[in-house]
């Protein structure tokens, strides 16, 4: 059985997910896979993402692999970065589509009239480099993580939760937005863990060696 999943569906950075995930966990039975089969066997799921969510959620339907990670977001580890958070939600103004639904909430574009920081400069869209990520709530995947450690965003579009519930860390840009959301067995980032150095390399290093109650399990 393969102990990691890591879900391919044409969209992800998923070279360099694979590549940190094998530096944490170098004795990891690790897939970059584009197989249900290989997914729903798989003892934890890693869904990373870029592009836009309308091709993502297509992609995801034309391999056959829409089923195998609402499957696994029931039922074992699951981590989703970038794309893989949006997609958890119910929908996106991105082409007007909607998403998995398992969390409450919806995806927006960061709006061009607030996008003016505190000196009074304009912000640019997309939303790219490193910034601050603020806790809003205890997890065991922060362990070891500095509570404003700094990770690497490149995003046009934020989640907004319906409930404040699965909120589980915040950024500015130059509002306060949900970065990451934690649901059951479920922890899904905005940021690239991959692309932030020790910070984000801890934070794999945790979700591997993560054991949620499962509510399937």
């Amino acid at each position: 059985m393969t102990d990691i999943a890591i879900v391919d569906y044409g969209m992800g950075n998923l070279r360099s997910v694979s590549k940190a995930l094998e530096h944490v966990a170098p004795a990891a039975s690790i897939a970059v896979t584009d197989d249900p089969e290989v997914v729903r066997k798989a003892g934890r799921v890693v869904v990373p993402g870029q592009g836009a969510m309308p091709d993502c959620l297509r992609e995801l339907d034309a391999r056959g692999l829409r089923d195998a990670v609402l499957e696994a977001a029931d039922s074992k580890p699951f981590l989703g970065i970038c794309i893989g958070l949006q997609m958890l939600f119910e929908s996106s103004e991105e082409g007007d589509v909607k998403g998995l639904g398992i969390v409450a909430g919806k995806v927006l574009r960061f709006p061009s009239t607030a996008m003016i920081n505190a000196n009074g400069q304009k912000l640019k869209v997309p939303h790219m480099g490193w910034n601050e990520v603020h806790r809003t709530a205890e997890h065991a995947l922060w362990k070891d993580i500095a509570s404003d450690a700094r990770f690497y965003f490149v995003h046009s579009y934020y989640v907004e939760t319906t409930n404040p519930e699965p909120a589980a860390a915040y950024s500015l840009y130059p509002f306060p937005f949900t970065c990451a959301v934690a649901k059951d067995n479920i922890f899904a980032v905005q940021f690239h863990p991959e692309k932030s150095h020790e910070a984000g390399l801890t934070l794999l290093r945790n979700f591997v060696q993560w054991e949620p109650m499962l509510r399937n399990g």
